[in-house]
């Protein structure tokens, strides 16, 4: 799916801005003592890359609402990239997710530099978790000092409040229903308030707030953000169990051997016969999972048609997001910029 129209000089922007602001503050974090130097490459490595997409939905909530094209406005979507950044390395040590992007996540790489000294394991997941911690505190301060005037931040504090509080009690319901009886309705909580909201309702109602948008422009952003949001990461569920690793840069064994909640696994189950059930209850959250297992794994998903269940739920979302953005009758260049974002959200391989 090619990127919408000016994504990739938007992406360079918010580039800029991120490796501008981590360079200063890696820098003052080095000034404290050299040894903090693994820390320092973890945080840099972090904000490095990506799509960039919710700093782009908060972009475009702010032009949405009719308001001009701002340096300022990008440095405070920049910040929505520090959420993200945190949310992945806290993310990647609940899961105790290997690799990221074809890389080492950062408590694996963290380990590495640790190799020499007692208790690696434990050491590199503390650093790890301080790492996070402080990406969502540069997140907060990038966002304040963007620039813009202070009666526009603080328009924005009670949808900043909101998006920290949900993004983390979805996290809080993965971990709380990992391993239990698959539930599609109570996977589909845990991917609203986990990735759907922070992916696309928030950034898009923090740029809205930013630029004072009216109540029923935030409702539109509500009736598009959540169903998009949920495309995302249900073709997120898809890619990880059936996604080529080197597109997607993580294993394909991750989502089994942690038997998360996801909605592919809901699905799976429901369908499943009797003997399925034992074998997907002898599978899925085995740390050892190999790739027979996988490929089992694999076999009874696609035997109760689950995958098509799931591309048809993710059909039907990007239908319902792309319907509330036509209801909403948004100026034309910040309905092109979602319009194609919806598309780039849902039908993508990584």
């Amino acid at each position: 799916m090619p990127e919408p129209p000016g994504q990739a000089l938007f992406r360079a922007r918010v580039d800029a801005e991120l490796e501008a602001f981590a360079r200063q503050e890696t820098e003052q974090l080095l000034a404290v003592d050299a040894d903090l130097l693994p820390v320092a490459e973890q945080l840099t490595a972090a904000v490095s890359g990506g799509k960039r997409l919710r700093a782009a939905f908060c972009y475009w909530g702010w032009r949405a609402a009719g308001q001009p094209d701002s340096d300022a406005l990008v440095r405070a979507a920049a910040a929505m990239e520090l959420v993200h950044a945190a949310a992945v390395v806290h993310d990647d040590l609940i899961d105790e997710s290997p690799t990221r992007h074809g890389a080492p996540s950062a408590h694996a790489a963290l380990r590495a530099a640790l190799a020499g000294g007692t208790r690696p394991q434990a050491r590199s997941r503390a650093l790890a978790l301080l790492t996070g911690d402080l990406l969502m505190a540069w997140a907060g301060q990038m966002f304040l000092l963007c620039g813009l005037p202070a009666a526009y931040l603080s328009r924005a504090r009670g949808p900043w409040s909101t998006m920290a509080r949900e993004l983390v009690a979805g996290e809080c319901l993965e971990v709380l229903r990992t391993g239990s009886r698959p539930d599609t309705a109570r996977s589909l909580q845990v991917i609203r308030y986990k990735t759907a909201k922070y992916t696309v309702e928030h950034p898009l109602h923090i740029g809205g707030a930013l630029a004072g948008a009216p109540r029923a422009l935030m409702e539109a952003f509500t009736s598009y953000g959540i169903p998009l949001g949920e495309a995302f990461q249900l073709r997120d569920d898809l890619l990880g169990l059936f996604g080529d690793p080197a597109h997607t840069g993580k294993s394909n064994l991750d989502d089994a051997r942690g038997d998360r909640p996801t909605v592919l696994f809901a699905q799976t189950w429901s369908a499943a016969t009797a003997a399925e059930r034992r074998e997907l209850r002898g599978l899925l959250g085995r740390r050892d999972l190999d790739e027979a297992g996988l490929s089992r794994v694999r076999a009874i998903a696609r035997r109760t048609g689950a995958p098509e269940r799931v591309e048809e739920m993710i059909t039907l979302r990007t239908g319902e997001a792309t319907a509330a953005l036509a209801r909403a009758g948004l100026p034309g260049e910040a309905a092109t910029a979602l319009t194609h974002m919806a598309a780039l959200a849902a039908d993508r391989q990584n």
